[in-house]
């Protein structure tokens, strides 16, 4: 808009400059030739062709901007209800699992399959973070989206004599109810109606959720760490050809040990 206006500007002021009369002296020391006026009348047809061309590219831009939130905020929307939904039929799952058998051996095992589809498309925050469509930390989101498929896919499934362990529960339990809320609140929010009880949900529950699921996940892994060193599983031993070691035992007593800090900093973003 500043170069329009000081386009605007400029053609007005030659306009005002070939339009006065010239001052009554005798005869001017240069004249001028029809050939020097066309050509200022071009300048002053360019200039304001140049202020047109630049807003008009601008409203196109603004338009562009406008599809592009509208896309982003559409597909977010479907994002949020879909993982909303996929938690809560989860939820469904497990209380019904529970009705009907009583206790909580097998439950994993019965909702397995739901629980690794939606907690691997989860992944796709770390996607939107990047292409930035959601305001987001790409480190804080990949550190928590990455620890929970580590728990699902190299933990709980991989480990299978873990599978009916009560800490496996506590951090299904917390996941579930987590979930539901935080994606509630993000759909709700994009909506433009979000109800009360959501919000105070929001900003609440994970006051017990979070350290309950932190429980449930430490717990987990600690009652995995005699069979993977029993077994050796995931672990590289010397010699290969690679001259390289590597020892999943050590790797998850060090994942443990990181559980400090990295919950640390997912609080200090929360609050």
């Amino acid at each position: 808009m500043g170069r329009l206006t000081e386009a605007a500007a400029a053609g007005s002021s030659a306009s005002v400059a070939c339009s006065a009369e010239p001052p009554p002296t005798p005869l001017p020391l240069f004249s001028t030739s029809p050939g020097s006026a066309a050509t200022m009348a071009s300048s002053e047809e360019d200039g304001t062709n140049g202020g047109a061309s630049e807003a008009g590219e601008e409203k196109e831009t603004t338009g562009r901007r406008r599809r592009l939130s509208f896309l982003a905020t559409a597909w977010l929307t479907f994002y949020n209800i879909a993982m909303t939904a996929g938690w809560l039929v989860l939820a469904i799952a497990m209380v019904r699992f529970y009705m009907e058998k009583g206790t909580h051996r097998g439950l994993y095992k019965s909702i397995q399959k739901t629980l690794k589809f939606f907690q691997t498309f989860a992944l796709l925050e770390i996607v939107h973070c990047l292409i930035g469509i959601v305001p987001t930390s790409v480190l804080v989101t990949g550190v928590q989206v990455s620890s929970r498929i580590f728990m699902v896919w190299l933990i709980t499934h991989s480990i299978k004599p873990i599978q009916n362990e009560e800490s496996v529960v506590l951090f299904l339990v917390s996941w579930t109810v987590t979930e539901i809320t935080r994606y509630s609140f993000y759909t709700f929010s994009l909506l433009d109606h979000l109800p009360y009880f959501i919000k105070w949900a929001r900003y609440n529950f994970f006051i017990i959720l979070y350290p309950v699921g932190v429980a449930g996940e430490l717990l987990t892994i600690y009652a995995a760490l005699p069979y993977v060193k029993k077994t050796g599983m995931f672990s590289i031993r010397l010699p290969n050809k690679y001259n390289v070691s590597f020892d999943y035992y050590y790797f998850l007593l060090i994942t443990m040990a990181s559980y400090i800090p990295r919950k640390y900093i997912f609080i200090s973003t929360c609050v």
